[in-house]
């Protein structure tokens, strides 16, 4: 790994150049977002551009990150317009009272910041985080998608918008809906569009620019009624932008006439949770991905965040918060200092200056697009799927979480999926109330360092949200490099936050190069394969095989292979491939290991999960795969079928030096296979004739090399064991006719 970019006025002069690329491509991201999260809050257009500008510029001065991109987020929206609503009095106030309570919010997670209490935003139940995170993705799409059709719902229920959609389809205006699908469709393929001009600007600035021509064709300058197929609908300024001709019009002031009041409190806690858990959680997302591992102090984030929010507010601008998509266009596009942050600011000044007359011309549909497609992403099916696949009762807490916040608001939608989260872990745990809380607070769990430098965490009574901040002072004893086993034999139930928690510590110790080891779970039981699962112990019980299970034992037993069903969170040589090295890895677990000792070859087969995504997006993904672990040499490269990319891997390869490598000799191999490099020497002379028939006459499967070790797996799911067996053939093949290559194939130590 290179060495860590320079900190301060240093690292300015050093890696201005690479930062301000970045910010470039953020900027245009960051100027259609903005607006369309202003509008579909409610509030003025420019409230989005202010926040997005302060967040650059002012967050940079005094922050605790270094290279995540700050500014204003989908998750506020709710609350904003929860705000307006609650303190609405009729007298054209409602949004500057809103803007008071973002400034009290910001106070107030400023000293939270000070107080050094950052981790608290640890202690919420994740499953009920991602329910109020769906409950906002609705309100979006509920909102937002009659602007995308040209109607209008006058109820103020959420649900009755939804509804009042479907009812009021056929008074949709036309005019409007092909602006809209349009952008749609381009944001559902602009991933997919090999031609690299569309790739010279992000999908969302494409749906901006072109609306504009459909905008001319439809003349929306003038008010006017546009006749088809013998209706007649209205058209004109109304569906346009509207900001005024100068930032300084645009400037508004907080109204504090309402702090007395229950509803501007209201207001005020919703902001600060929303905006303080999502920023926490998306600034250690954002560590994950940071190439030089760094490590954002939460808590001076947590106070620059709120001085920052505070200014917004100030000027009517919405609260700021760490962005996650935008903080992974800035370190795919290169980004090294937290500088970047603020040349995005200072950009999209200069954006909205310039660009002001044109962004006039754009019709409001083509903002509504981008949040009825995020909207839609936030509540997905696959959000359901995801979360049943964590367990059942996780399900139950979302579903709760989430249509609580939608009859209520954020604020009691958050405290009544936490009662129930707690409330149901007491029944699970089976004990009394009293005794359920002296086994959270005074469990004896406690932290042993050994005469050799090891540590023993070892936790007992009941591990779940309640007791994170405990816990979270025992391991920040331990010192980086330390081997740690985690110790849970005596618990009588662990949730699902807390086995988050446990797992976050055990990658972030082991990327310091520590073995740490989570054990004492065989007799615990969940409703869920899933890795973190809540986990209750039962007295006497053992672990059962699954059908599945127990057919590869009875495989491994049949052909002497080695065989574990148990969680192996030792995955370390996996990060070795391009693959997992934007996947975080969960877990690996049903390994079945062998060798091909003609060739002096070893293989393990095992199912791996891992999550694709960061945060409150990602998505978790089960695959069995292959490792080929050759006592050779050979070229880094992947191969996979042609066209499934996108899929797959990460467009950021083709910036990494990887290229299609194509065969003129060869047209059949190179119109089905993908096959990239960063050595193109290298691998041509790798793919030999007899190298590529076997690929020609094999099933397709993917394929990459490190260097020395060769993963494959066929498609993302779990394999059967007939496909096991496939697996295993196939392998052999392989090893075998990579073992006959001759040396001067095989590139030199």
């Amino acid at each position: 790994m290179e060495n860590s970019p320079k900190k301060g006025f240093q690292g300015l002069v050093e890696n201005w150049q690479s930062d301000l690329i970045a910010a470039i491509s953020v900027a245009l991201i960051a100027l259609p977002l903005s607006l369309g999260i202003a509008l579909a809050a409610g509030a003025p257009a420019m409230s989005g551009i202010f926040s997005a500008i302060i967040g650059g510029v002012v967050t940079t001065l005094y922050r605790g990150g270094h290279i995540s991109v700050n500014g204003p987020a989908k998750g506020v929206i709710g609350v904003i317009l929860l705000g307006i609503t609650l303190m609405d009095d009729g007298s054209g106030q409602a949004f500057n009272y809103v803007l008071a309570a973002v400034v009290v919010s910001g106070a107030l997670q400023t000293i939270l910041g000070l107080l050094k209490l950052g981790r608290l935003a640890d202690i919420f139940h994740s499953s009920v985080i991602h329910g109020i995170l769906a409950a906002i993705g609705i309100i979006i799409f509920a909102k937002q998608i009659h602007v995308a059709l040209g109607t209008h719902s006058e109820s103020p229920s959420i649900i009755q918008n939804l509804i009042d959609a479907v009812l009021f389809l056929p008074q949709a205006n036309p005019f409007v809906v092909v602006i809209a699908l349009a952008g749609l469709l381009l944001l559902l393929f602009h991933s997919k569009i090999s031609n690299r001009f569309f790739h010279l600007l992000p999908a969302p600035m494409w749906v901006i620019a072109l609306s504009i021509p459909f905008v001319y064709a439809f003349n929306f300058f003038d008010q006017q009624t546009l006749s088809l197929f013998g209706k007649a609908y209205e058209v004109g300024p109304h569906l346009l932008l509207d900001i005024p001709d100068t930032i300084t019009d645009s400037i508004m002031h907080p109204n504090f006439s309402k702090i007395n009041t229950l509803e501007f409190w209201t207001t005020v806690f919703s902001l600060l949770i929303i905006t303080s858990i999502e920023s926490l959680a998306i600034a250690k997302a954002v560590d994950k991905i940071d190439p030089y591992r760094r490590k954002t102090d939460l808590n001076k984030d947590l106070t620059g965040i709120g001085l920052s929010t505070m200014v917004a507010g100030m000027i009517g601008g919405l609260p700021i918060i760490a962005v996650i998509i935008r903080s992974t266009v800035n370190i795919h596009n290169g980004a090294k200092t937290k500088w970047s942050n603020m040349y995005q600011g200072l950009l999209l000044l200069l954006f909205i200056v310039v660009l002001s007359p044109i962004m006039r011309q754009v019709p409001l549909c083509a903002f509504a697009i981008l949040l009825v497609y995020t909207g839609f992403k936030l509540a997905s099916p696959s959000v359901f799927k995801q979360v049943y696949n964590q367990g059942t009762e996780q399900l139950v807490f979302f579903i709760a979480t989430m249509i609580l916040t939608l009859y209520t608001n954020l604020l009691i939608g958050l405290l009544g999926g936490l009662l129930l989260a707690l409330v149901t872990h007491m029944l699970l745990a089976r004990v009394s109330i009293p005794q359920f809380f002296r086994m959270v607070y005074k469990s004896r769990t406690k932290l042993i360092e050994r005469p050799d430098g090891t540590f023993d965490l070892k936790i007992r009574g009941i591990a779940n949200f309640l007791g994170i901040i405990r816990i979270d002072k025992l391991v920040a004893q331990i010192p980086s490099g330390a081997d740690v086993n985690i110790d849970l034999s005596e618990t009588r139930l662990v949730g699902m936050t807390y086995m988050d928690y446990l797992v976050e510590f055990l990658k972030t110790q082991r990327d310091t190069g520590a073995k740490v080891n989570i054990t004492g779970l065989d007799s615990h039981v969940s409703s869920s394969t899933y890795n973190k699962a809540l986990k209750i112990s039962l007295t006497g019980s053992q672990t059962k095989l699954s059908q599945r299970q127990k057919r590869l034992r009875n495989l491994a037993t049949e052909k002497d292979y080695l065989y574990s069903s148990k969680v192996d969170w030792n995955t370390n040589y996996l990060k070795r491939f391009h693959f997992f090295e934007i996947r975080p890895i969960e877990r690996k677990y049903n390994c079945l290991k062998g060798n091909f000792d003609e060739i002096d070859v070893s293989w393990e087969i095992a199912d791996v999960t891992y999550n694709e995504g960061q945060a409150f997006t990602a998505e978790t993904f089960n695959t069995t795969l292959m490792v080929l672990k050759l006592n050779k040499k050979i070229p880094v490269f992947t191969l996979e079928k042609e066209g499934v990319l996108e899929k797959l891997f990460d467009r950021v390869m083709a910036f990494t030096g990887y290229k299609d490598i194509d065969f003129e000799m060869y047209p059949d191999f190179s119109k089905k296979f993908l096959l990239m490099g960063n050595n193109e020497s290298e691998v041509r002379s790798f793919f030999t004739d007899e190298v590529i028939r076997f690929f020609e006459n094999k099933q397709i499967f993917h394929l990459e090399s490190n260097g020395e070790s060769l993963i494959i797996f066929d498609k993302i799911k779990l394999a059967r064991t007939d496909e096991t067996i496939a697996f295993i053939d196939y392998g052999r093949e392989l090893a075998t006719l990579f073992d006959k290559k001759t040396a001067s194939v095989l590139i030199a130590e």
